[in-house]
């Protein structure tokens, strides 16, 4: 039977729990959010007592379905002070789905000021206490554990980021390379950081695995699934071709690729750190051009980049944080931003909101646009040692422009933007106003629409359909980070007629239940619906439902485009 592991760090008490009827049916973002709204008041300090940290793999994690290895990590954001969930690949989520662990809730604080650790297995969950890796970056953490406890260990830590409870800090997931995958986003390292909790170990030995109602149903569904992956063009081709990086000449033609701390819509240097230059570099190093961020990934679209001496450098290179450190910043060297990218997976700081903090940081006169070699300074000597000003740059991109007077600070909720002008790409900005959790473009990633035409074509630049296009996909993707796929299931999802219902196939053979696309719908809903009243409880309104008013004022070439939503039209979003 599925569990509940309850962590109290108050009294460094454990227990295992009965799943209530109201959460069986969920999992991922669905269970951490009903989670958090249930048990957390949504007015509590989010590094205080009162918040809590849930761990939940999705539906589907620990099946054979492909893509189905996401962990959902679940609190009341610190940097945004709405609620927040983040998800990531890496090799926890399924231990603990194998484990039959439903959810990992952490509540407390400790009374002493003293680090611990947790150790997750098939007897349940316990407390220790840790000295000799505090301090230390994720990965010397990662190598220690596997010294200690062995290679096929699951391992969630945090880096000196979240030790000072930096606004920036993630947590960090062990991959099945003993890298890194981060629950980047909204300071959750943090909240770790908080309750004193240095790491998280998982022993799956004995696991009972998952339990699968229907083997048969769920065969042939899984293998009409996977085929509509790898049949698609984006997932099945551009994504594991050039990962997803090939939206950097993409988005530069579109004029929407945010540049010089988004005052232009494309940068100059963009063929240096395109997702082609980064594929040529990667295969001419000898790194690995294909590479999946958990087991049964087959959409591939990560890869490894060495130096150019062969030595590896990062792993999961991703678009946002190429085009943070690149085009926001003026930076068109691959190498220093790989770097960049190295340090920040080590000290545990998310590589979107560290990106646009930089090109904050770059306007505030801190460093010059396009000087990498401070920007790794900065990182290695001052973020990453907790000087006073590494604390203002690991607070974020708001953290730097309110320290230091700056107006074109690009955050909704406190939250950096990403990657995608709303300006030239409007549906984008609609997700980035409306979303629960601050400026997140997977919440609702109208790319596929506006710019690669996956699910039809809705004109970047008109505002004609972008409510809805956004709003229908904020709501399916509540719907799929509950249960366990990654995102970009989405691209078949929208053009594949077989994909959809063969993913809703596996959740009814896997338990042994008979949803429909509109159950699935009504779950996206359900989520969406509470996390709003959390964050209204939190004392959030409509009014926080808004992008910079630079967006309004300040035209970005090449097409003159500026963000021209009414406040009313900006509210529809919410009348479903």
């Amino acid at each position: 039977m599925d569990k509940i592991l309850r962590v109290n760090m108050t009294d460094l008490t454990t227990r295992t729990e009965p799943v209530p009827a109201a959460w069986a049916g969920l999992g991922g973002r669905a269970l951490t959010s009903t989670i958090v709204a249930a048990e957390v008041p949504a007015t509590c300090h989010a590094l205080g007592e009162n918040n809590k940290l849930v761990f939940a793999p999705g539906l589907l994690t620990g099946t054979p379905a492909a893509n189905s290895g996401r962990l959902s990590a679940g609190a009341k954001s610190p940097l945004t002070g709405t609620i927040k969930e983040s998800n990531a690949g890496g090799t926890a989520a399924q231990m603990l789905a194998r484990l039959g662990v439903k959810a990992l809730i952490i509540e407390g604080l400790p009374k002493a000021d003293k680090w611990y650790s947790l150790h997750v297995s098939k007897d349940g969950v316990t407390v220790q206490e840790e000295s000799e890796l505090i301090g230390k970056g994720n990965f010397a953490v990662i190598e220690a554990l596997e010294a200690r406890l062995g290679k096929k260990t699951g391992i969630l830590t945090i880096g000196p980021a979240g030790e000072l409870k930096m606004t920036a800090a993630n947590i960090s997931v062990k991959d099945p390379d003993s890298k890194i995958r981060s629950h980047g986003r909204g300071g959750l390292g943090a909240v770790m950081g908080s309750k004193k909790i240095k790491f998280i170990t998982i022993n799956d030995e004995g696991a009972p695995g998952v339990k699968i109602a229907d083997p048969e149903k769920f065969k042939v569904a899984a293998r009409t699934f996977a085929k509509a992956l790898l049949d698609h063009p984006v997932s099945g081709e551009g994504l594991p071709t050039y990962g997803t990086n090939v939206l950097v000449n993409i988005l530069n033609e579109a004029g929407g690729l945010p540049t010089k701390n988004f005052t232009l819509g494309q940068f100059e240097g963009h063929d240096k750190i395109s997702g082609e230059t980064l594929h040529d570099t990667i295969v001419a190093r000898g790194g690995k051009p294909k590479h999946g961020c958990h087991a049964g990934c087959i959409i591939q679209c990560s890869q490894v980049y060495h130096d150019k001496d062969g030595k590896y450098v990062t792993s999961g290179f991703e678009y946002e944080t190429i085009w943070g450190l690149g085009a926001d910043c003026c930076i068109d060297n691959l190498d220093d931003i790989a770097l960049a990218d190295n340090i920040m997976d080590d000290i545990g700081v998310d590589s979107i909101e560290t990106a646009v903090m930089f090109g904050v940081a770059m306007e505030a006169g801190i460093l010059s646009f396009g000087d990498s070699k401070e920007m790794l300074r900065l990182l290695r000597d001052e973020i990453g040692t907790g000087t006073p000003l590494g604390r203002i740059l690991g607070g974020g991109a708001a953290s730097v422009g309110k320290a230091y007077g700056v107006t074109r600070v690009p955050v909704v909720k406190n939250q950096a933007i990403p990657a995608y002008d709303p300006r030239s790409v409007k549906g984008i900005g609609i997700t980035y106003a409306t979303s629960t959790m601050g400026a997140d473009h997977t919440s609702g990633y109208t790319i596929a629409t506006n710019i690669l035409n996956v699910g039809g074509f809705v004109d970047p630049l008109k505002k004609d359909g972008q409510v809805e296009l956004s709003r229908n996909l904020q709501i399916a993707t509540a719907a799929v980070d509950s249960t366990g796929m990654c995102i970009f299931v989405a691209f078949p999802a929208l053009d594949i007629p077989e994909c959809l219902p063969a993913l809703i196939d596996m959740i009814n053979a896997r338990f042994g239940i008979s949803l429909t696309g509109d159950d699935v719908t009504d779950l996206g809903k359900q989520v969406l619906k509470t996390e709003r009243q959390f964050n209204i409880e939190a004392g959030f309104t409509k009014e926080h439902d808004r992008l910079p008013e630079f967006f309004k004022t300040e035209p970005v070439a090449p097409h003159n485009a500026v963000w021209d939503f009414s406040d009313e039209e900006i509210d529809e979003f919410w009348n479903f």
